[in-house]
Parts: structure tokens; sequence; C-alpha cells
């Protein structure tokens, strides 16, 4: 029980920081605040701060040096794919390049893998991606929305059957949930995109995987046009 406690508390000293540090609020080449002033600010431990801080070094966030002490890193040297980074980004309000970049990764992953998955898919992974479909057309408002958009894809990227590819989706969907719920937020119609969905599903239902591919395409710009619409149409302040 007592390492468990040690290890909820670590988390804390990971999560407090790491979410300071990627949304700005500690800034890069910024030093913390020495080892015993931090666990008492965070009402943590000094062993628990430790465990913490070897975390946040793991993901690039920061490094430590005798004699100098612990410094926030520059984002370059943060590993962006980190599904905590990630989530992090997310929870400040997207900045228009860091949206941009989510749909750049999404044109390089998922149109290839809606090819894949047309070539590949099983009869059973076909049934789960039009499942997912169904509860977009069924969303009642814009979380059930996104919700089942996140499962819409992530159903295309299990249907390309290479694991590989399927296991970007666990690194890469605290991004992806924040950009289509930011998507559904920001258009006039939260469900515009369904008849976008509907031609990826009935392509890879038919084994076209151009067709697919394409139409994943068509998807993506949609997305990046509504959005970019919407940064358009917010008054200047």
């Amino acid at each position: 029980m007592k390492q468990i406690a040690v290890r909820n508390l670590y988390d804390q000293v990971t999560q407090q920081i790491g979410r300071q540090i990627v949304s700005g609020a500690i800034k890069p080449g910024e030093y913390l605040p020495r080892e015993e002033l931090l666990a008492q600010t965070l009402s943590v431990s000094r062993t628990a701060l430790r465990e913490g801080l070897k975390v946040l070094g793991s993901k690039g966030l920061i490094e430590t040096r005798q004699k100098t002490g612990t410094r926030v890193r520059e984002p370059r040297y943060w590993k962006q794919l980190d599904s905590d980074i990630l989530a992090w980004r997310c929870a400040s309000m997207p900045t228009q390049d860091f949206v941009e970049k989510l749909v750049e990764m999404r044109e390089v992953i998922e149109p290839a893998a809606a090819a894949s998955a047309a070539q590949r898919r099983s009869p059973a992974q076909l049934a789960r991606i039009k499942a997912a479909y169904q509860a977009m057309a069924d969303a009642t408002d814009q979380d059930a929305w996104a919700r089942a958009d996140l499962e819409f894809h992530e159903c295309v990227l299990e249907a390309t059957n290479n694991e590989l590819l399927a296991s970007l989706f666990s690194v890469i969907d605290a991004a992806l949930g924040t950009f289509f719920l930011l998507s559904a937020q920001t258009a006039k119609d939260f469900k515009y995109s369904l008849p976008r969905h509907f031609q990826v599903y009935d392509a890879i239902r038919l084994k076209q995987p151009e067709a697919a591919r394409n139409a994943m395409l068509d998807m993506i710009a949609d997305s990046r046009a509504n959005l970019k619409g919407a940064r358009s149409r917010k008054p200047a302040r």
C-alpha cells in the first residue's frame, strides 16, 4: 500500500509540473525551485518529488545537473509523441500552430491506414467501423460525437492488421480526441463530416484502397478548412 501511495504522489508531481512546463507557465531555460522548497510547495515527500522529476526527465522536459539544479529543456528535446505531453498540450487551449501540426500528422498516417484497411480488413473489423459510424450518426451532442469519431478512426487503424500502425493510436489518441472535439465545437453543424466518414467506410467495405485513401484525405481537408474558417470568423479583439 505504501508503494502505491508513493507512486500516486510522484504521478501528481509529474502531472503538476509537466502541465506547467508544456503550457509555458514554466519556460525553457528556467530553473525549478530547490528540492526542499518544491517538495513543500507540492506537499509531497522528497522521495516522491525525485521520482516525479525522473519521469519528467525521461520525457525530455527537464535536465538536472549537480550544483546548478533542475532546468526546463527546449521543446526540441521533448518527446513530443509521449502520451502525457500530447495530453498536456491538448489541455492547454490548442494553438493554431499545434492544430496545423495535428492536421499534418493525420495526413501522413490516416490516408495510408484507410487504404491498408480496405485491403486487409476482416468482416468483424468492418462491422466495428460501421458501428462507430452509426454511433456518430446517432450522437446527440458534441461530446458523444467526438467519442464516436475517435472510435471510428481507431477501428480503421486496427483494420490495417498492422500492429505497428495500430499501436500509433495509443500514442496519438489524446491529440486526436481533442482535435475531433475542437472541430465539432467550431462547426455550424457538428455532424458536417458524417458523409465523409461514410465514404471512408464504404470504400473499405468495397475493398477499394485508393478510394479509401482519397476519402480520408478529403475528410482531413474538410476539417482543416472548418478550423481555418472558424478562426477567420472569430471577432478581432
